[in-house]
């Protein structure tokens, strides 16, 4: 899916994403990154879903973000609770859903000057 041009004033934002890779400022990413406003941490060590560990969120939890939108790949899949206890105990917010949906989400909270981190898992 191809987004519309945003500002690059306001931050990178996701022009486009399909099942194999995301687009951010004209660069093209196929690895797991984390994605903000003002930063783009490449090459997010968990390769997929089934290589999350704790060392991940408290990674997540340390960004000074108030919430995580954590992209899962093409099917929503939840991570068990005790993986991100770094999040819970700093009361930073985490929604879980698919990385397609991760994208559109992180874009409308960018936009909005929302404190956001979006970590996509491209499997």
């Amino acid at each position: 899916m191809k987004f519309a041009l945003a500002d690059p004033a306001d931050g990178y934002a996701v022009s486009a994403y399909d099942a194999t890779g995301v687009v951010v400022d004209g660069r093209r990413f196929e690895s797991s990154m984390i994605l903000m406003p003002r930063q783009i941490i490449e090459s997010w060590p968990p390769a997929g879903f089934g290589e999350l560990n704790e060392g991940h969120f408290l990674e997540l939890a340390g960004l000074g973000t108030d919430l995580v939108l954590l992209g899962t790949g093409e099917r929503q899949r939840f991570p068990a609770a005790s993986l991100y206890r770094p999040l819970i105990e700093r009361r930073i917010g985490l929604e879980v859903m698919t990385t397609a949906a991760a994208c559109r989400t992180y874009n409308i909270l960018m936009a909005e000057g929302r404190s956001v981190a979006a970590a996509l898992l491209l499997e």
